[in-house]
C-alpha cells in the first residue's frame, strides 16, 4: 500500500499538475474563441482523437505489462517486438490521413478544413508509438522521468496556444507585422489544432532516448501478446466509445448543426471541469496496473486489492464533495454564457468515480487472462451509451448524455463485480463502502438544505464544515492510524 501510494502520488502529481495546467485551456478557449460552437468543433475532433488512439494502440500497453512482468529476463525483447508493432501501425495510419484527408474530412463535416484532419491523424500516430515508450518507463519504475515528460507535452501544448491565441492576436492588433508569414487572425480554432501537434512532436522527440533499445523482434511473442491484447483493444474502443460516443454522434442529433455545435460546446467546458475525478482515476491507474500483475503471487494479494479499491472510493467521494460543494467558484473558468451547463458536473463525477470502481474490478479478468470478460462489459456500456442518446439527446440535449455516461458506467461495474465475485472472489469492505456512500450522498443533499442568499460568507463556511464533517469520518473510520505517524514526522 505504502508502495502504491508512493507511485500513485508521483503520478498523480504529475497528472494532476499536467491536467490542471491543461485544464486552463478551457478557460482561454471559453473566453477566447468566438462562440461556444468553436468549442463544440474542438470537443468533437478530440473524441475522435482519443479513439483512434486506442484503435492504433490496440491493448499493447496491457499487453508489454503483462509479458515483461511474466518472464522478465527477456523483457527487452517484450519492449522491442511491441514497440516494432505498434511504430508500423502508426506509421500506416499517419500515411493514410495524409493521402486520404479530404474524403475523411468530407464525412465529418469539415471539408473546409482538411489541415485539421490531417494534423489530428498525425498528432494521433506519435502519440499511439509514443505510448509504449511511456509504458516502458512506468515498467522500470521510473514515474519521475514519465511525470517529466508529460508535463513538457502539456507545458509545450499551453505555450503554444498562448502564443497562437493571445500573443498573435495583441501583435497584430498593435500592427506588429513581423508574424505576418505565419500567422492569420482569421484561422481561429484551427490554431488549438497547431499547437496540440508541435506540442506532441516535442515530446516525440525527447522520448527517441528511449526507442533506441537492443533490436530483437520475436514474431512467435507478437503473436501471443496479439491473443492477449487484442481482445483488450474491444475492450478499449467499447471502452473510450462510452467516453466520447456522445461528443462524436451529438452533431449528427440535431437537425441544426449550428445549435448542435453550441449546445455540444457548453456541454464539452462542463463536462471538462468534472475532469479533477478523472484526473485521480488516472493518476491511480497508472500506478495500480503495475502494482496489480507486481503483487499476483503474493499471498496477500487479495487483500491489498481490497484496501486499493476501499482508499480508492474514499478519497473519489472526498473530491466529488470538494467540486460539487465550490462549483460556484469553479464556475468562473468558463465564460458565463456556458454556466447553463453546470449541471451535468454532479451527474459526471459520479461517473467517473463508477469508471474508476470498474478499472479497480478490471484486475480479476486481466490476472485470469480472460479479457474477453471486460471487452464484452464495455460493449454492453457502449450500447447502453448509444442508445440513451438516441432516445434522451434529441429530448433534453447535453443533460441526456450525461445522464446516458451515467448508467453505462454504473452498469458496467455493477456486471464486473458480479462475475469478478465468481471467478475471482475478492472481500471488500462493502460495509465501509456503503457507509462512505452514504454519507457522501447525505452531505451533498445537505448543502442544499440552508440557503444564505446574502453572504457567501455563511454559505461557504456551512459548505466547508460538511466538507470537514467527511474528513472527521475518513480519520475516523480508516486514517486514525496516520495521525501519530503524520505528527511525528511533522514535529521532527
Amino acid at each position: 500500500m505504502k508502495s502504491l501510494a508512493k507511485e500513485t502520488a508521483i503520478y498523480g502529481i504529475s497528472s494532476i499538475v499536467g491536467k490542471f495546467m491543461n485544464w486552463l485551456l478551457v478557460p482561454l478557449y471559453t473566453y477566447v474563441l468566438a462562440n461556444s460552437g468553436e468549442y463544440g468543433i474542438v470537443t468533437n475532433l478530440y473524441a475522435w482523437t482519443a479513439f483512434l488512439l486506442v484503435v492504433l494502440t490496440y491493448g499493447m500497453e496491457t499487453g508489454f505489462f503483462r509479458f515483461a512482468n511474466k518472464n522478465k529476463e527477456e523483457s527487452d525483447k517484450v519492449y522491442s517486438t511491441t514497440l516494432t508493432c505498434v511504430g508500423v501501425t502508426s506509421v500506416i495510419f499517419a500515411v493514410f490521413i495524409a493521402v486520404f484527408s479530404q474524403p475523411v474530412a468530407n464525412v465529418m463535416g469539415y471539408g473546409n478544413h482538411t489541415e485539421f484532419i490531417t494534423l489530428l491523424g498525425i498528432v494521433v500516430a506519435m502519440d499511439a508509438f509514443g505510448s509504449i515508450p511511456f509504458a516502458y518507463l512506468r515498467y522500470q519504475k521510473r514515474p519521475i522521468r514519465f511525470a517529466a515528460l508529460k508535463l513538457l507535452m502539456i507545458l509545450g501544448n499551453i505555450v503554444f496556444n498562448v502564443f497562437f491565441l493571445v500573443v498573435c492576436p495583441y501583435l497584430s492588433s498593435k500592427n506588429i507585422h513581423f508574424i505576418d508569414f505565419f500567422y492569420n487572425p482569421n484561422y481561429g480554432v484551427g490554431y488549438v489544432f497547431v499547437s496540440n501537434f508541435l506540442s506532441t512532436l516535442l515530446v516525440t522527440l525527447a522520448l527517441l532516448p528511449y526507442v533506441k533499445v537492443k533490436y530483437s523482434f520475436d514474431g512467435a511473442l507478437l503473436k501471443k501478446m496479439l491473443r492477449y491484447s487484442l481482445p483488450l483493444l474491444v475492450l478499449g474502443i467499447a471502452g473510450i466509445m462510452n467516453q466520447t460516443l456522445d461528443k462524436i454522434i451529438f452533431p449528427f442529433l440535431f437537425d441544426n448543426k449550428v445549435e448542435a455545435a453550441a449546445q455540444l460546446g457548453i456541454y464539452g467546458a462542463c463536462f471538462k471541469i468534472a475532469m479533477v475525478m478523472m484526473m485521480f482515476t488516472q493518476a491511480f491507474r497508472y500506478a495500480y496496473e503495475p502494482f496489480i500483475f507486481a503483487q499476483h503471487k503474493d499471498k496477500n494479494s487479495k487483500a491489498a486489492y481490497a484496501d486499493a479499491m476501499k482508499y480508492f472510493i474514499i478519497f473519489s467521494f472526498l473530491i466529488f464533495l470538494g467540486m460539487v460543494f465550490y462549483l460556484d467558484v469553479l464556475k468562473y473558468l468558463i465564460r458565463s454564457d456556458y454556466w447553463e451547463g453546470l449541471r451535468v458536473v454532479p451527474i459526471v463525477l459520479f461517473s467517473y468515480i463508477f469508471q474508476g470502481v470498474f478499472f479497480n474490478l478490471s484486475l480479476w479478468y486481466k490476472l485470469t487472462d480472460q479479457t474477453m470478460y471486460g471487452a464484452w462489459f464495455s460493449i454492453v456500456g457502449c450500447v447502453v451509451t448509444f442508445a440513451l442518446n438516441i432516445l434522451l439527446v434529441p429530448v433534453y440535449g447535453y443533460m441526456g448524455s450525461a445522464w446516458a455516461a451515467f448508467v453505462c458506467y454504473f452498469v458496467m461495474m455493477m456486471l464486473s463485480y458480479y462475475f469478478g465475485q465468481k471467478n475471482m472472489p475478492i472481500n471488500y469492505d462493502l460495509r465501509k463502502i456503503g457507509i462512505y456512500t452514504a454519507s457522501a450522498l447525505t452531505l451533498y443533499a445537505l448543502s442544499f438544505l440552508v440557503s444564505f442568499d446574502n453572504s457567501k460568507i455563511l454559505f461557504y463556511a456551512y459548505r466547508t464544515f460538511l466538507m470537514l464533517m467527511f474528513i472527521l469520518l475518513m480519520l475516523k473510520m480508516d486514517l486514525k492510524t496516520l495521525i501519530p505517524s503524520v505528527k511525528a514526522r511533522f514535529f521532527k
